[in-house]
């Protein structure tokens, strides 16, 4: 079911989907948030900082409906080929940390990859808040995921601390 026909066959699949990133078939987690993290390096030659800050929340607010049309019609409450939640998390901490050096990106990747993928403490607690189907399932499939981009921004906040 989940092929490039699915992706095509409704806007809200190809958003959700991260424009194909989600079909990966080896962590697609991590394809979208790779997808992420190439376009908002594109995305920053173009736009202001604060016009960056608008798309994000624009992106939030119709991630939210293209998550929740796209896991009703897979019939699966947080399918792990939605990656629009890795996508507007990862752009919410890049934006939060630019500027920064590849060095300084790559580590933000790999945090967010980590308190996504394993879900420690907050992350897991949140991705338990609003399951099922609905508004309320499509707002959690990127709540934690949001969770997730603060607890990597803790992390980087401290180590700049430090």
């Amino acid at each position: 079911m989940l092929n490039s026909h699915f992706l095509r066959a409704h806007p809200a699949h190809f958003i959700a989907l991260g424009f194909g990133s989600g079909l990966s078939r080896f962590a697609p987690g991590t394809a979208g948030t790779l997808w992420a993290w190439a376009t908002f390096l594109l995305l920053q030659i173009f736009l202001t900082p604060l016009q960056m800050g608008w798309l994000i929340a624009a992106s939030f607010v119709v991630g939210w409906w293209a998550c929740t049309v796209c896991a009703q019609h897979l019939g699966v409450a947080d399918p792990g080929a939605i990656v629009w939640d890795e996508v507007v998390a990862f752009w919410l901490i890049l934006w939060l940390v630019t500027p920064t050096s590849f060095g300084g990106e790559l580590a933000a990747f790999v945090l967010f990859r980590y308190f996504d993928a394993a879900k420690p403490g907050p992350v897991r607690w949140a991705d338990s808040l609003f399951k099922g189907f609905g508004w309320r399932g499509g707002f959690g499939i990127l709540f934690d995921d949001v969770v997730a981009a603060f607890c990597t921004l803790l992390v980087i906040a401290l180590w700049r601390f430090v």
